[in-house]
């Protein structure tokens, strides 16, 4: 088989994500089919009939050992929660670089570090408390890279941490904390008070001093605190600590507790502990799909499940010994997590003619996630009886779980009884946007986020012409029935914004029943969604027995999302516009200058811009350093090609675009988190490359005002350190960094259905 039949020969963008994120240089599709499948040949038929997939890390990775290359094949880890002494808190940031060098993401959690203002004995008396710590941590996240790409972190603290208000507004300041999501440790006592509209202590014990720090909060108002926060910034999110540690298989377990979730928070873990992932394509499943007479293959499903957990328990054995740290590899070989999940449930539902978050669609899931829980948890058994249970194994308490006596059947109850299980975490569901993006299909459990996008193509005269790319599952329906329009799709074409919130959690509800670890989801909400009703989406939530929650408001003040509606259409200024092939534009005098003094991680820098005075447009840039400000002749440089680029008549847009694609510089990190004095960037390029858009904006807005005779709305100069933020209509959205289209924002990951790129939170 060749990778055009496995994707579809029309699957150009599912070819290049392929062909980009998965694929070894010189491998063909059954070159790398062998390899990641580890030579078995029945995990590899699922692979071939697209019904499953492991996740990233091990399509990229598997097999590359051999090779000498320090990879691993887990996609995320949780590190042992930091002592409150500096030598441990410092640790923690060394545990993180280890594992982020071998390209896995993090998560950790900072309750047991002392609030600000407890005392120590050190020169300075009293500690600047958990949170002033985060900003270590984030620093390390931005600096270690990871073939491309940065580490992801996740930074949780408990709700009775006094230092929990601090924590809920950090970022409200998007300067802060750039590197890592945050989320906050929900206890039933906490939201037991919220009902009841209650006092809730605070409190913190420290260990080496005896002191012991209380304060008395309104549980109802740092509650709605929360809610307000995510409501216009997306952060921090909802952990439901007691659902977590008391819906697993190891919730009667004494010995084993939780440290933290992952980034994406689809997997709670222990001190060390790492999973690895595959997902089921539910979609592949339907039989008859689009008729009266559909149905779903349920043991075709049964026999997948199977042989996915033997396969994943196969990656699993032949990774132990390349995890980072020692604590690691010590946890994994203990406790031995899985984490086999789905996606393409939307796709599922559509080609059985149910609609999502119905009643029907609900039932239907109910069914679905029960085989998958009571199969896997079979699979496990049958393995613990060829290789042995997993070391931290006792079949009475795990048998005597609420989780385990929901989701077995007797015969399953009857194999563990004898056996035990070969893992102590089975079922996750975590995000699977590039996968699903390259199969064509819906990710996870999220509805279809729209039934078409917006696309932009040049025409031959230069001007934007837009059209629409619809989804890959209206796309199939749309042909079957001949449609030529989406306004003529059956009614269960619902999408994200379509659903009621409710229906959304009620779905992501009964997936929680069946799942042992958590799952990764976003509740999509359009813009005009109060806070009000994001205190109610929370406690709904809570109701429902969810163990976290994330919500995304549309044109929320973090990012933004995709937008269906067609986008403004700018007119782009260049120099010498008409200029042919390799023709570059003579400067006058009559010129406008602007400067910039800029703050580098290598001290000052000075940028000045020369505009067009009738168009505003780029002419020259001129970079000099101040007396620390970095190598002269490297700005010299820099300053020229920017110069030479405008006067060829490439757009200042295009120009920043390249300057901000530079990277991140250490030095530039260090600074900004130790001086927090730096300029808006990530290094030098990108600090001027800020600044040029700045100076632009605001040669525009004066043309503006000199054209019309009216004052128009100021561009404001940037304020040393900082700079200017972006201009309202960039901030209402986000867009991709490889292509430049809108992402969709599911399942805690940012998303490019252009090209396939993702960034996971």
């Amino acid at each position: 088989m060749t990778i055009e039949e496995w994707l579809g020969e029309e699957n150009q963008l599912g070819m290049d994500i392929w062909t980009k994120k998965y694929c070894q240089e010189g491998e063909d599709f059954e070159i790398w089919l062998n390899r990641i499948s580890g030579g078995n040949q029945e995990i590899a038929e699922y692979i071939r009939q697209k019904k499953f997939l492991f996740g990233g890390r091990i399509l990229s990775n598997r097999g590359l050992q051999e090779q000498g290359r320090k990879i691993t094949f887990s996609n995320c880890y949780v590190i042992a929660p930091p002592e409150d002494e500096i030598e441990s808190i410092f640790d923690c940031a060394k545990k993180l670089a280890r594992t982020y060098s071998y390209g896995g993401g993090c998560g950790i959690d900072i309750s047991k570090l002392a609030p600000r203002g407890a005392k120590i004995n050190n020169a300075a008396k009293e500690t600047s408390g958990s949170v002033s710590f985060m900003d270590l941590y984030s620093m390390v996240t931005g600096l270690i890279g990871q073939n491309g790409r940065r580490g992801a972190l996740m930074i949780s603290i408990d709700c009775s941490h006094p230092d929990v208000q601090e924590f809920i507004e950090l970022k409200t300041d998007l300067d802060k904390v750039t590197k890592a999501n945050i989320s906050v440790r929900i206890h039933e006592d906490f939201m037991e008070a919220v009902k009841k509209n209650e006092d809730y202590l605070l409190h913190y014990t420290r260990q080496a001093t005896g002191e012991v720090i209380e304060k008395t909060v309104s549980a109802r108002e740092l509650f709605r605190r929360i809610a307000e926060t995510n409501w216009d910034y997306a952060e921090p999110g909802a952990l439901f600590w007691d659902r977590i540690t008391g819906w697993n298989l190891l919730s009667n377990t004494e010995e084993f507790s939780y440290a933290g979730v992952n980034p994406c928070a689809e997997e709670p873990l222990p001190a060390g502990g790492s999973c690895l992932l595959g997902s089921i394509n539910l979609s592949q499943f339907v039989q008859n799909p689009f008729s009266d007479n559909a149905s779903f293959d349920f043991e075709g499903l049964k026999d997948c499940v199977r042989a996915s957990v033997r396969a994943l328990n196969e990656v699993l054995e032949e990774g132990l010994p390349l995890h980072p740290l020692e604590e690691q590899r010590e946890s994994v070989a203990r406790w031995r997590q899985i984490g086999l999940g789905i996606m393409g449930l939307a796709d599922a539902l559509i080609k059985l003619g149910l609609t999502y978050g119905e009643e029907d669609a609900v039932k239907m899931c109910d069914r679905i996630g029960f085989a998958m829980a009571d199969t896997a948890i079979e699979a496990s058994a049958k393995l613990a009886k060829e290789e042995g249970a997993f070391p931290g194994c006792n079949v009475e308490e795990i048998m005597s779980t609420p989780y385990f006596l929901e989701n077995t059947s007797e015969k399953t109850r009857e194999l563990v009884r004898k056996y035990g299980l070969r893992n102590s975490q089975l079922l996750t569901i975590a995000p699977t946007g590039t996968l699903s993006t390259m199969l064509g299909i819906s990710g996870g459990i999220e509805p279809v986020y729209a039934n078409y996008y917006e696309r932009k193509t040049e025409s031959l005269h230069g001007t934007d012409v837009y059209y629409k790319v619809y989804t890959k599952i209206v796309e199939q329906y749309m042909k079957e029935f001949g449609l030529k329009d989406v306004s003529r799709l059956p009614e269960y074409f619902v999408t994200a914004m379509t659903l009621d919130y409710r229906q959304r959690i009620d779905m992501q509800s009964i997936w929680q029943r069946h799942i042992d670890a958590s799952i990764s989801s976003t509740v999509n909400v359009p813009n005009g969604f109060t806070v009000e009703e994001t205190e109610d989406l929370y406690l709904y939530a809570y109701e429902k027995g969810l163990k976290g929650i994330t919500i995304f408001r549309d044109g929320c003040k973090r990012v933004g999302i995709l937008s269906t509606e067609e986008p403004k259409k700018t007119k782009k200024v260049t120099a010498g516009d008409g200029l042919k092939r390799g023709e570059i534009l003579l400067v006058t005098d009559d010129v406008v200058g602007k400067k910039r003094k800029l703050i580098t991680g290598c001290g000052s820098l000075h940028c000045i811009a020369l505009f067009d005075p009738h168009t505003g447009a780029l002419l020259e840039t001129y970079l000099s350093k101040g007396s620390t400000g970095g190598c002269n002749n490297f700005m010299v440089g820099l300053s020229r090609m920017i110069s030479i680029s405008a006067r060829g008549g490439i757009d200042i847009e295009t120009i920043v675009d390249q300057l901000n694609s530079s990277g991140s510089c250490p030095s530039y990190t260090a600074r900004r988190v130790t001086r927090k004095d730096t300029s808006k960037g990530a290094c030098c390029p990108m600090a001027v490359g800020n600044a040029l858009m700045d100076m632009y904006n605001e040669m525009q807005a004066e043309l503006a005002e000199k054209e019309s005779g009216e004052p128009q709305k100021k561009v404001k100069k940037a304020p040393r350190p900082r700079a200017v933020p972006s201009p309202e209509s960039d901030r209402d959205r986000m867009y991709c960094p490889e292509c430049g289209e809108p992402l969709v924002f599911e399942e805690g990951c940012n998303i490019c259905k252009s090209c396939g790129w993702s960034k996971c939170h």
